[in-house]
């Protein structure tokens, strides 16, 4: 349970969860970090806490460098309780008479979360924290991603606090950007983008351009986030990367996502996956039998096109293939091509309603759905070449637009 010192008087004292795969319905099969950080000065501080059930990891890491007692006040960027949970708990080992500074929502959240508990709470906009040699600054970035947050800035080291923003799960006993591959880096950010961030891009860009326009960017030297690696070699990589998910630019790839009963549906993908990559379009293939809808949307944030194949039972679509749907709604995706394909026996309902579904999340339909009764063959499959040709099509048309 040892301390990351990250520059002088800085240190990381969170939490690593090696075994959680489940994060309100996000898939997180290399774990996550609940990340909370110390600032020893005069006055010193506590950025953020951990999930309820670290308590003892975090005090124990901050035990190492100064004890817990001496803490003179918390700042709380984000209310969500992956961050906030031990609060309490925390509260009562270093002082619960100690201010807890958060925004005016935070101090809101807080007071709601956590009835009983006697957190001393304040609104950083009305009343400032203690400083020494060190100062702080906030950023209001609500909904980035709850209507509480805010980033803490530390402008004599340079240590940009972006609670979720910029975060990933990983969990590791690297701490630092640098000690982890760039690739896998990009990988996770843009799965945490795509499963948690994508509804509120309009938002992201609006700080994004404050950061740059305010002149924050050029002092920025190290980014500091609740989930995940410390960005220390080269902050800007990740902020970038930001830049391009929010345009949500699609790039000229093809996701063929199914579920299928007795492989009818399953064949179909198959040859819809072919015909899309004979056009040199990057398709990627996902049964739902073997992926997860947050794997989906990962693949598909990026994607121009997601074709969804299903079969009907019971006169609706396959309940995997409802819940994905569901799950992709509420992520809001932009500047997408949909299709709906499916094999059926004797109603073929389930490929209409995903049709209907696509359309309800303003995604291009650029031909009806394609249906195969029983088993495809030859003949029947005309249909969904020509769906292939078409969506090919319109893929060159929206990625050259963009």
């Amino acid at each position: 349970m040892e301390p990351v010192k990250i520059t002088d008087n800085v240190f990381w004292v969170g939490a690593v969860d090696y075994d959680i795969r489940d994060f309100h319905g996000y898939l997180t099969p290399k774990g996550s970090t609940y990340n909370a950080y110390l600032v020893v000065d005069d006055v010193v501080t506590l950025i953020d806490t951990v999930r309820h059930g670290f308590e003892d990891e975090l005090l124990s890491r901050i035990s190492k460098v100064i004890d817990p007692a001496k803490i003179d006040q918390v700042i709380s960027n984000h209310a969500e309780m992956d961050h906030s949970g031990s609060l309490p708990g925390i509260m009562r080992a270093i002082g619960a008479d100690k201010p807890v500074y958060a925004s005016a929502m935070g101090v809101k959240n807080l007071h709601g979360q956590f009835p009983g508990a006697a957190l001393n709470l304040k609104d950083v906009a009305k009343e400032t924290p203690r400083t020494g040699k060190y100062t702080f600054q906030f950023l209001d970035t609500k909904m980035i991603h709850w209507p509480d947050s805010m980033f803490t800035f530390l402008p004599e080291r340079g240590i940009l606090f972006s609670q979720d923003g910029f975060g990933l799960h990983y969990a590791s006993v690297d701490r630092f950007d640098d000690q982890v591959p760039a690739e896998l880096l990009r990988r996770l950010a843009v799965n945490y983008f795509a499963n948690i961030l994508t509804p509120y891009t309009a938002q992201i860009g609006k700080v994004l351009e404050t950061v740059k326009s305010s002149g924050l960017l050029e002092k920025i030297r190290i980014i500091c986030p609740d989930h995940g690696v410390v960005w220390r070699a080269e902050p800007s990589k990740i902020v970038n990367l930001y830049g391009r998910l929010v345009s949500q630019k699609p790039e000229r790839k093809a996701v063929v996502v199914f579920d299928t009963m007795w492989h009818s549906t399953e064949y179909m993908a198959r040859e819809l996956t072919d015909l899309l990559g004979s056009r040199g379009v990057e398709t990627v293939y996902l049964s739902l039998k073997h992926c997860h809808r947050s794997e989906v949307a990962t693949e598909a944030y990026e994607a121009a096109a997601v074709l969804v194949g299903t079969p009907t039972i019971n006169n609706q679509m396959f309940p995997s293939i409802a819940d994905l749907l569901c799950y992709l709604k509420s992520l809001k995706m932009k500047n997408k091509i949909g299709a709906s394909f499916g094999s059926y026996g004797w109603s073929g309902e389930g490929a209409k309603l995903v049709q209907a579904e696509l359309a309800a999340m303003g995604w291009k339909l650029p031909s009806p759905e394609v249906r195969v009764q029983w088993v495809p063959q030859e003949p029947s499959l005309e249909p969904l070449k020509a769906l292939g040709k078409t969506v090919a099509d319109e893929i060159d048309k929206i990625v050259t637009a963009s």
